[in-house]
């Protein structure tokens, strides 16, 4: 019996079974990459949405006129801590989060809308 492996069976070796060379270092720098578009594309311009909303929000003041979630437009006639009154219409005034407001209006917006209805 011999131990040995003959060079006609070491010649018929899968190709698979061979090491590649720097796989390793390669890995590492494919991973970086991945790890670097997740933090421009994703990340970054998300953190930078939030930023401008809680400034958004902790700039609101009464008189403001504003943009809800659910695409309602109003004039802000109060704020607390966590809600703002908003007045949508004559004699109708509705109370929602301050997180729900999604963007702040040049003044005189809504005074146009209601003269082009």
């Amino acid at each position: 019996m011999s131990f040995f492996i003959s060079e006609a069976w070491a010649e018929g070796a899968p190709a698979a079974a061979a090491q590649p060379q720097g796989g390793g270092m390669m890995t590492l720098v494919m991973f970086g990459v991945l790890i670097a578009m997740m933090y421009f594309l994703i990340w970054r311009p998300q953190s930078k949405r939030m930023k401008e909303h809680r400034e958004l929000v902790s700039g609101l003041a009464k008189g403001d006129e504003v943009v809800v979630n659910g695409a309602i437009l109003g004039r802000i006639t109060k704020v607390t801590d966590e809600y703002v009154a908003l007045d949508i219409a004559d004699g109708v005034e509705i109370k929602v989060s301050k997180m729900s407001i999604t963007a702040s209006l040049p003044k005189g917006t809504l005074k146009q809308i209601k003269e082009a209805n």
